[in-house]
């Protein structure tokens, strides 16, 4: 359980702890390449004359976001070569994925995906690779580096960085394309890439610790699969790697959850879902509403911006105040509820008091929304295994609304964009039914500890 601050004076100076504090560059560094695969991507796509059936299935390259567990044991306990020894497993990572970014934004810039689309495509799929590599390392540092109970306060400040990142790599590169090119706008963002990096070099790596009963339970599964770390064959301690990096953080978490682990793990991934599909086709969605690349960045991402912000202020603080749970909850319902609202939009005439109703209630019910869910995923980590059971559960909320995107450009070809977003909406109800489930169970039995 998480516990609840006594006061709002309690719950606002959370925010005054230099690690969570931290969190603003490190969220920055971790939201910076996101657009530039997807919304910003897309709408240079559209801009150049791509079909939005093309720019649907080219979303593809975010599912590196959506498949990153399979490599997120590697990222918790594999060692890089000297950086590993000289910055510490979860620092090493995150500067091996940063320069990777900024080599991979650098050859799209190089690019013209009128001409060179293949080479666009991989020179995204690069950089989508890289920065989920670099998420898997920043949310295990995130959950190691202070207390369950400022994980909603770092959750804040995180996504507060990450919003930030989003507005210049959306804004920011539109602007930048629209008055010099798209090739520079990119370039510029490779070169932003260095807050991530100097706040790497700059922040220590967290301690971590392992409980007794998570090393017992590693040693009961490898003794069971005759593992040996200290034999002297090589596949014999391969084996006893696997046990503990691969095999073990699925183990711990079924057994600490019991029952509940299904609902659990169903909750992760349909609660954003309503969100993944409709913001593949939101930039598209704007420019064929006849809005300008500038009223775009305007509206749509500069005053959105500052939506977000408050709602993920307020979300933060609601989750400390009120508990994570009943904040998780409301966040469900608002995403639904103003999910509708494009479809609103989508009826009528371009007007930019219309599109600034619809992003800030959108962006406002995102913010909050965003903070109680990682908050909540964080509280469901063991920190033996911080990286690779954070990384299962990002990985779950991406899935299903990844693999559903990979069809909205034909969705909205077929049906049309208002009937497109309300079946978007539909799809948030799940997760409202699954909250309240949880909920309800929670108030009549106490979890267990994470070991």
């Amino acid at each position: 359980m998480i516990a609840t601050a006594n006061s709002w004076r309690d719950a606002l100076s959370i925010y005054l702890h230099r690690r969570v504090i931290g969190m603003l560059f490190l969220g920055f560094s971790a939201g910076l390449p996101l657009p530039l695969v997807f919304s910003t991507f897309n709408t240079w796509l559209r801009d150049v004359g791509i079909s939005r059936t093309t720019i649907g299935f080219l979303s593809a390259v975010g599912l590196a976001y959506a498949f990153k567990v399979l490599w997120s044991p590697i990222v918790d306990r594999l060692e890089i070569p000297f950086l590993t020894r000289k910055l510490g497993q979860r620092r090493s990572w995150m500067l091996f994925a940063q320069f990777m970014i900024v080599v991979g934004l650098t050859f799209m810039a190089a690019s013209d995906p009128a001409t060179q689309l293949t080479q666009v495509a991989i020179a995204a799929f690069l950089v989508a690779f890289s920065s989920a590599t670099q998420d898997i390392a920043i949310d295990a540092y995130r959950i190691e580096a202070v207390d369950a109970d400022r994980q909603g306060a770092m959750a804040a400040t995180y996504i507060y960085g990450y919003r930030i990142a989003m507005i210049v790599g959306v804004a920011g590169s539109l602007y930048l394309a629209d008055y010099v090119s798209w090739s520079f706008a990119y370039l510029v963002m490779a070169v932003c890439m260095s807050v991530g990096i100097i706040t790497t070099l700059v922040i220590t790596e967290p301690k971590r610790i392992i409980s007794p009963l998570t090393l017992e339970l590693e040693r009961k599964m490898a003794r069971m699969l005759h593992a040996d770390p200290n034999s002297v064959s090589l596949f014999t301690r391969i084996e006893a790697w696997f046990v503990g990096a691969v095999i073990g953080p699925f183990a711990e978490f079924f057994s600490r959850n019991g029952a509940r682990a299904a609902i659990i793990l169903a909750l992760v991934s349909v609660y954003l879902i309503s969100d993944y599909i409709l913001g593949i086709m939101a930039s598209p969605f704007y420019i064929d509403m006849g809005y300008t690349k500038t009223e775009i960045a305007n509206v749509a991402k500069l005053f959105g911006l500052a939506m977000t912000l408050i709602g993920a202020g307020l979300g933060g603080i609601l989750a400390v105040r009120f508990g994570v749970m009943r904040i998780l909850l409301l966040g469900a319902i608002l995403l639904a509820v103003t999910n509708m609202t494009y479809a609103w939009l989508a009826t009528s005439t371009p007007d930019l008091w219309r599109l600034a109703v619809v992003i800030a209630a959108d962006n406002m019910s995102g913010g909050v929304a965003s903070v109680a869910f990682i908050a909540y995923l964080s509280s469901l980590t063991n920190t033996a295994y911080t990286a690779t059971q954070y990384a299962l559960f990002s990985s779950l909320m991406k899935i299903p609304g990844k693999i559903a995107g990979l069809f909205s450009g034909l969705a909205v070809d077929t049906f049309g964009y208002p009937t497109f977003f309300l079946a978007a909406a539909a799809t948030g109800i799940p997760a409202i039914l699954l909250v309240i489930y949880l909920v309800r169970t929670e108030e009549t039995q106490s979890p267990k500890e994470p070991a």
